[in-house]
């Protein structure tokens, strides 16, 4: 279930139903017996409000208004648009429909125990205007609870951006698969509970459409995680280098070497300043402190090729000395670029680009800021139409895997394999979080795990750390909680 389907890649899993034998308005019925099903679990919705639109989701509604009224609830629906102007399946749900059909503006929607927004699918072509809008905003500023037909009207499920208007969904009834839209803000929000029905596409469309963007969670990435093993010893899961800044800002390259501890790494050393040492020999006694004056003293302590992981950013300073310990680094190993190593490339994603050429496997893990000063000036990736798009979009210009943070934070590959995550709570926006994700993903691609698998790993762990540590953590917090997750995890898995 964790395939996400865009608006186009829905449309062909219908199709492909209908091709191998499945009526299009089966699928229907099905569709809207499923909205009902949602709106009877609602506390006494006695009375219902289903507004429909001039399409198939307008069918949906219509279906589910005759379910609905056939199990005793009175039900009233109002259609935007003409009955007359109806076509194909949509007209045949509403023919079955016996009560009245109403004009929108003449019902007083805050009486409604529940509104069934049934106006416009993941199939919405453009904004809305007009009386569409108007209906849209008038459902917003009800205060009832509104229960969505595959997404709140006016949400684009390709980018979750809302075009013209939307209402918030209590619950948001979808088919078959999730859309983008789904879990991209603001649509996660507008969504809220989103339930998946079954209405009889076949599983197999997958295999016709192979989808390219993914739910982040551990079906994603199980297979690739790495387990220890019963005769396994540090050096079986890899040697990680964390190169730090100076004293004032060790505090972050520590917060990343802990994390990449906690993620399995064997072994982590932390290539820092004299004047660091102390802080980081007296800050955790597994981290092994090396002194690490500048870059020829870093391609020096990196000659002993066990060392092949490196992560550069928390607290290093931005500039050109930070893109001198890249290019020491880089040559034959996995990197993970964060924070201030990005910014030291404003304007020049290219430099990145080489650095990924000669690394043997890259992962950067920008914020939207250091994103937007990375690529200033690259208009194809910057007003790329979407999150999801953008992020790909920079996997290809850089030849590495992007990690886009956020509430919604996007994994995407050169390649096009793509992963939104929905496990992230929001007290996980803190100091030093940033630091402890870039060395999780550093402790996961040491230990050998394929990159982008790494850095789908690495998310869904830091977010998940996050729920165990619960509100009120502290970026200090999320190494440790790592261990609880882990051990659920290695049951799971068997390990």
């Amino acid at each position: 279930m964790h395939a996400l389907l865009d608006p186009q890649e829905m449309a062909r899993a219908d199709r492909y139903a209908v091709e191998t034998g499945v009526a299009s308005f089966t699928l229907m019925e099905r569709a809207g017996t499923a909205v009902a099903d949602a709106v009877a679990r609602f506390p006494l919705p006695t009375r219902v409000v289903v507004l429909c639109g001039p399409g198939n989701n307008g069918g949906d509604g219509f279906v589910a208004a005759r379910v609905l009224a056939q199990r005793g609830f009175r039900v009233r629906v109002a259609l935007l648009g003409e009955a007359a102007r109806l076509t194909g399946d949509a007209a045949k749900a509403a023919a079955k429909w016996r009560g009245p059909v109403e004009e929108p503006a003449v019902l007083d929607l805050t009486e409604a125990g529940v509104i069934v927004d049934a106006l416009f699918g993941a199939g919405l072509a453009r904004d809305l205007d007009g009386a569409a809008k108007a209906l849209v905003q008038r459902m917003a500023a009800s205060g009832r609870p509104i229960i969505a037909v595959d997404l709140p009207s006016g949400l684009d499920g390709a980018t979750g951006k809302v075009r013209g208007a939307a209402a918030q969904a209590k619950e948001t009834v979808t088919f078959f698969r999730r859309k983008p839209g789904h879990l991209l803000e603001p649509g996660r929000r507008l969504c809220g509970r989103v339930r998946v029905a079954d209405i009889g596409i076949p599983e197999a469309a997958l295999a016709v459409i192979r989808p390219q963007a993914f739910v982040n969670m551990p079906d994603l990435w199980q297979d690739a995680f790495p387990l220890p093993a019963a005769m396994g010893h540090k050096y079986d899961r890899g040697h990680a280098v964390v190169v730090s800044g100076g004293p004032w800002t060790s505090g972050a390259a520590h917060l990343a070497a802990k994390g990449a501890l906690r993620a399995g790494a064997g072994l982590v050393t932390v290539a820092c300043p004299p004047a660091a040492l102390p802080l980081h020999a007296a800050s955790y006694a597994a981290l092994m402190p090396r002194p690490v004056a500048d870059a020829a003293d870093l391609a020096l302590l990196l000659a002993d090729r066990r060392l092949g992981t490196v992560v550069l950013g928390p607290g290093l300073g931005a500039g050109a000395a930070t893109r001198a310990l890249i290019d020491a680094a880089a040559p034959g190993r996995r990197l993970v670029l964060d924070a201030d190593a990005l910014t030291s490339y404003e304007g020049a994603p290219w430099a990145v680009a080489a650095v990924a050429g000669r690394s043997a496997g890259l992962i950067v893990t920008p914020h939207e800021g250091e994103f937007a000063r990375l690529f200033r000036g690259d208009r194809e990736v910057l007003e790329a139409p979407s999150k999801l798009a953008r992020t790909r979009a920079a996997a290809r210009r850089l030849g590495a895997v992007v990690v886009l943070k956020g509430p919604d934070t996007v994994v995407a590959a050169p390649d096009g394999r793509a992963a939104i995550a929905e496990n992230a709570p929001a007290f996980l926006a803190t100091a030093g979080a940033g630091d402890v994700l870039a060395g999780i993903a550093t402790g996961l691609l040491a230990q050998g795990m394929p990159v982008f698998e790494a850095a789908c790993a690495a998310v869904w762990l830091h977010g998940a750390a996050a729920c165990s540590a619960g509100p009120g953590l502290v970026a200090d917090d999320l190494p440790e909680a790592l261990r609880a997750v882990y051990a659920e995890l290695y049951e799971k898995l068997g390990g």
